[in-house]
């Protein structure tokens, strides 16, 4: 059964931090590049950060130092620790396969909100 459930969101202050959880199937998750997307109200979803089968990660310049992405291959479950959050960053996020191209279903997200 394809599964992808984000959770971990919520309100939190500038400087704080919050860990989001993707749980998903392994027919997702196995082969994949795996990545967090940021849908801020009002624009388009875009990737923030990704992470290889392999282990190696890749993040867009605006989260790099700030964010952290991981994957625990026995739970096929992608994480995006978020540390000294900015209001930028507020947005829902999404875990799903790199690139976006690939995706055939998107799950519900977990909406972040940073508040300044």
């Amino acid at each position: 059964q394809v599964q992808l459930v984000e959770s971990g969101g919520g309100l939190v202050q500038a400087g704080g931090s919050l860990t989001l959880s993707c749980s998903t199937s392994a027919s997702i998750f196995s082969s994949n590049t795996m990545g967090w997307y940021r849908q801020p109200p009002g624009k388009q979803r875009k990737l923030v950060a990704g992470i290889t089968k392999f282990g190696d990660s890749h993040y867009v310049n605006a989260v790099k130092g700030r964010f952290t992405i991981s994957r625990d291959t026995a739970k096929n479950t992608v994480y995006l620790q978020m540390n000294n959050l900015k209001s930028d960053d507020s947005g829902v996020y999404y875990c799903n396969k790199v690139p976006d191209s690939l995706a055939d279903y998107w799950g519900q997200g977990t909406q972040v909100a940073v508040s300044s």
